[in-house]
């Protein structure tokens, strides 16, 4: 009984430190009103320089949160690979599964940070040039399994079909 007062007084003194003179805060001031007025801007969803728009993570969405929209000019990402799509992530329809970050072929076959992360891919600065012509080592059933979400454009078609 003795010990389980002990934790009471405990628990209230740092309660009350808390409380009277702010201790423990984790945030500043100035964020707390950030938070509060709803200025706080949502990171990035898709870094997009080194993402190749391969439609890999829209395919792997099973709740058709990632839609591939239209760059407004190709980029050439090395001789014979353009990219002219991008993905842009619905955080609302978004149910963390982390499928797209997965299946990103970066993440999914060279090990790097993938291009596509629904809670922030921060900053992820890569030449994609040197990456695809740099010889992955990975067995043929990950391949095959990994290259039928990358390649199969029908998924992306068919959903485009039924709205």
């Amino acid at each position: 009984m003795k010990n389980l007062v002990l934790i009471f007084l405990e628990g209230a003194y740092t309660n009350l430190k808390r409380i009277l003179f702010a201790s423990d805060r984790v945030t500043d001031m100035e964020l707390r009103s950030m938070i509060l007025e709803g200025r706080v801007k949502p990171t990035e969803k898709v870094a997009e320089v080194p993402c190749i728009g391969c439609g890999g993570c829209c395919n792997a969405c099973p709740t058709e949160a990632i839609e591939m929209v239209d760059l407004d000019e190709p980029v050439e990402l090395m001789e014979g690979m353009t990219k002219t799509k991008i993905p842009v992530l619905n955080s609302e329809k978004c149910v963390y599964c982390y499928y797209c970050h997965d299946f990103c072929p970066l993440y999914a076959l060279f090990g790097e940070a993938g291009t596509i992360h629904p809670n922030d891919v921060g900053i992820v600065e890569l030449d994609i040039s040197q990456l695809l012509e740099k010889p992955v080592k990975i067995s043929e059933d990950k391949i095959a399994f990994i290259s039928q979400y990358l390649a199969d454009n029908t998924i992306i078609r068919k959903r485009e079909d039924e709205k």
